[in-house]
C-alpha cells in the first residue's frame, strides 16, 4: 500500500468551497470541526483521528483498517482517541463505517498486508487472531509470528518481498523450525495467493483451526 509516484494526492475541502477538479488531485467534499485540521510543515492537514474517520468512509473496510493500523502502530493515534471521536460523532453519517473500522483495527499489526489478511480472515467468519504473537519455551524466546491463535497453536506467516532475500529466508525457516517441538501448525501465504487463491487458503486455515479445536476437545 505504499504510494506510487503517479498516485493522486487526496484532499478534503469544505462543502461551500469551489475547488477543482484539478489534475493530480482526488478531491473529497466534507465538513470538519474546529481542531480537526492542523499545520504540518506549513501545510494544512487533518489530524490523525480525523484522518482515520475519512479513511473509514472513503475506502473499503479492509484497506481502511490497514491504514488505521499503521497510524496506531507508529503512535500517531491510539484506541482511546478513536473511541472518544466515535462517541462524539455517533449518529452522524458514516459513523457505522468508522465504528466497524475501529473495532477491527490493531496497533500490533506490523504491515498493511498483514492487516489486510487479518481483516479478510475475520470478515470470512474466523475467530480474530493475535498479531505479532511471541512464542516462548520455559520463559525463553522461541519465535514471533505474524498472526496466531495461541490456544490452538495455529499461526500464519505472511511471506512478503523480504523473504526473497536468501539470508532472511534462512533465518525465517530456522526460526519456524524451532516451533515444531511445541506442536505448532504454521501456514504461509504470499501476496499472490491473497490475490488469486484466497478462498483455498481460507479453507486451509479453517481446516487447521477445526482440527485443533477437535484435538483440544
Amino acid at each position: 500500500m505504499s504510494p506510487r509516484a503517479d498516485d493522486p494526492v487526496e484532499v478534503v475541502v469544505q462543502p461551500e468551497s469551489r475547488f477543482g477538479p484539478l489534475a493530480g488531485l482526488l478531491i473529497h467534499v466534507a465538513a470538519w470541526r474546529e481542531g480537526e485540521v492542523q499545520r504540518v510543515d506549513g501545510c494544512a492537514v487533518t489530524t490523525p483521528v480525523r484522518t482515520c474517520w475519512d479513511l473509514a468512509n472513503w475506502l473499503d473496510v479492509i484497506d481502511a483498517v490497514a491504514l488505521i493500523d499503521s497510524l496506531r502502530h507508529v503512535g500517531a493515534v491510539d484506541l482511546t482517541q478513536l473511541e472518544h471521536y466515535l462517541a462524539t460523532h455517533r449518529g452522524e453519517r458514516g459513523w457505522r463505517k468508522f465504528a466497524r473500522a475501529v473495532s477491527l483495527s490493531d496497533a500490533g499489526a506490523a504491515s498493511p498486508p498483514e492487516s489486510q489478511l487479518r481483516v479478510r480472515l475475520v470478515e470470512a467468519g474466523l475467530p480474530r487472531p493475535v498479531t505479532q504473537h511471541v512464542i516462548e519455551r520455559a520463559g525463553r524466546f522461541v519465535a514471533r509470528v505474524d498472526l496466531a491463535w495461541p490456544e490452538l497453536k495455529v499461526a500464519i506467516e505472511y511471506d512478503g518481498l523480504w523473504h526473497h532475500d536468501p539470508d532472511q529466508f534462512h533465518r525465517d525457516r530456522q526460526r519456524l523450525n524451532r516451533m515444531l517441538g511445541d506442536d505448532w501448525i504454521v501456514l504461509h501465504v504470499t501476496s499472490k495467493r491473497m490475490r488469486e487463491d484466497f478462498d483455498t487458503f481460507l479453507t486451509e486455515v479453517r481446516t487447521a483451526l477445526i482440527s485443533r479445536t477437535r484435538t483440544r476437545a
